[in-house]
């Protein structure tokens, strides 16, 4: 009968929950984790941006080496640097001309050749120019990231994948 008892009380002393530190330590491994993904996520919405900023000017570049080889150039020279036969670009090389794909974070403009996208303060206020290197069968394409005027610390490949 006593064996019975004593086993009783050891029951009603089950714990029924979770102890205070239990629950600080989850929360503490939480944070930590929560700690490490925003800023990988940031990153990665950024690095998104950018890929539809250097898509969008895909028919851009598409017009510059059609032009630069119909024309047999071996430099960019008239009718390439202003691309306003092809309807691509706007007179005055001032941006795309409606109709023509414009990217939803920057702004793009075309000189001499040089295609400057400027990004805007969502994708990393970042300037990314892309050059054309005009070979004997191919146009190829170098790409530079620069700070942008919005002061952006650092425009390194983690921010704009380029």
């Amino acid at each position: 009968m006593q064996r019975v008892q004593q086993l009783k009380k050891l029951g009603r002393r089950v714990q029924k929950g979770f102890t205070l530190i239990e629950l600080m330590i989850v929360v503490a491994i939480i944070g930590i984790l929560a700690a490490i993904a925003i800023p990988q996520y940031q990153d990665y919405v950024t690095r998104a941006r950018w890929s539809d900023n250097l898509t969008s000017i895909a028919p851009l570049k598409q017009a510059i080496a059609e032009c630069v080889q119909n024309n047999a150039q071996t430099a960019i020279a008239a009718p390439c640097n202003d691309l306003t036969a092809t309807g691509l670009q706007s007179a005055g090389g001032g941006g795309y001309t409606a109709g023509a794909p414009t990217p939803t974070n920057g702004t793009v403009t075309y000189a001499t050749g040089v295609i400057t996208i400027t990004g805007t303060p969502a994708a990393g206020s970042c300037v990314v120019t892309v050059t054309p290197a005009i070979n004997a069968n191919s146009v190829g394409w170098t790409v530079a990231n620069a700070a942008g005027a919005g002061g952006a610390a650092a425009c390194t490949k983690s921010k704009t994948g380029v």
